[in-house]
């Protein structure tokens, strides 16, 4: 590019990081990000050129989707080109949902895509979203020899950089509201930016950016609980059309060792279901077979999710299942690391 200063292209999705307060009603109304710029002057600090763009109708997070995963696929794919970098400005109940589906969907990604959003409004007097936006503005405009250093899907949040897909939100009401416990922060924001380079995803790339707009819906997530019946579990994978189902099973994997637990899943994959297995624990992975109770699942074809998080494990079952990879090779497909989201 002719331009000296990175371009880095700031995407609203919605969110109340995209929220500001009438101090006059209380009530919180649009952020207009045509005035970014005049709203927070501090990123005229930053050494890059910033653009914005928005969604046509901004949404609450609540109602995110795979069709507005397509979406910011598509304007980072319009815009790829002419910019060196990304911040996604998303709701954060579900943007480690987005933010994973993202890295599956951007398929040989050499420049930063960083999701960061807020859980105070903009303009509310002790918003963590000015922090926010701005050091991720700065983690998106880092460069080396006129080349990105980050060069994957991230999500910044509270002073931590993260790997987008090895993220969970763990809490509604603190600052620090997301965590990676499988994988190590990949910067952190102090008094200075330390990059952890050694714990970034390095990309082929001699290969072109390809982007995945293909996503199937049709799968489901049960969580394992003491007591779950037949009934319940068999009425799930009845469902007409339905292709993979997550099971959150206990600790490294394990589940009921019932004869109609087992059989109910053997036919499923029977019917050609693919059954993926992930703890309900927040960090630590599944190991089948450690245990006698996860030594069936392995014998009848469930696919270990080992440490992969069930946002993660979601989106990337939809993202394969659209790629119609053949049923004998797909467990192998799904067990091995695509985007660094699993070990």
């Amino acid at each position: 590019m002719a331009n000296t200063k990175p371009n880095i292209l700031l995407i609203y999705t919605g969110g109340t990081i995209g929220m500001i307060k009438d101090f006059k009603t209380g009530a919180l109304r649009a952020f207009d990000f045509k005035n970014l710029l005049k709203r927070i002057p501090e990123l005229n600090l930053l050494d890059c050129n910033i653009d914005t763009v928005s969604l046509k109708k901004p949404i609450d997070s609540s109602n995110m989707n795979p069709e507005y995963w397509v979406k910011i696929a598509e304007i980072i794919e319009k815009n790829y080109g002419n910019n060196d970098g990304f911040v996604v400005l998303h709701g954060s109940d579900t943007m480690s949902y987005t933010a994973s589906a993202l890295s599956f969907m951007l398929e040989n990604l050499a420049k930063p895509v960083v999701f960061t959003g807020s859980q105070l409004p903009i303009g509310d007097l002790r918003t963590d979203a000015k922090e926010n936006l701005i050091t991720a503005v700065q983690v998106a405009s880092l460069q080396h020899r006129k080349k990105p250093v980050i060069k994957e899907v991230c999500l910044y949040f509270e002073y931590k950089l993260y790997r987008a897909n090895r993220t969970t939100k763990i809490n509604a009401e603190h600052f620090e509201a997301f965590a990676s416990l499988n994988y190590p922060e990949l910067a952190e924001s102090g008094v200075h930016l330390k990059v952890n380079k050694e714990y970034l995803f390095k990309p082929n790339l001699k290969k072109k950016l390809v982007v995945h707009k293909k996503l199937d819906k049709n799968i489901a997530l049960i969580k394992l609980f003491p007591g779950i019946t037949e009934q319940v579990l068999q009425s799930i994978f009845n469902t007409p059309n339905l292709n993979g189902v997550i099971i959150e099973t206990y600790g490294t994997g394990n589940c009921a060792t019932e004869q109609w637990f087992i059989n109910a899943l053997k036919k499923a994959i029977n019917k050609g279901i693919h059954i993926i297995n992930v703890t309900q624990c927040s960090g630590g992975s599944v190991i089948m077979g450690h245990y006698e109770t996860s030594n069936q699942l392995k014998k009848i074809g469930v696919i270990s999710g080992k440490d992969i998080t069930t946002e993660a494990a979601l989106s990337k079952l939809m993202y394969l299942i659209g790629q119609n990879i053949p049923d004998k090779t797909f467990k192998t497909s799904y067990e091995i690391a695509l985007r660094g989201e699993m070990s």
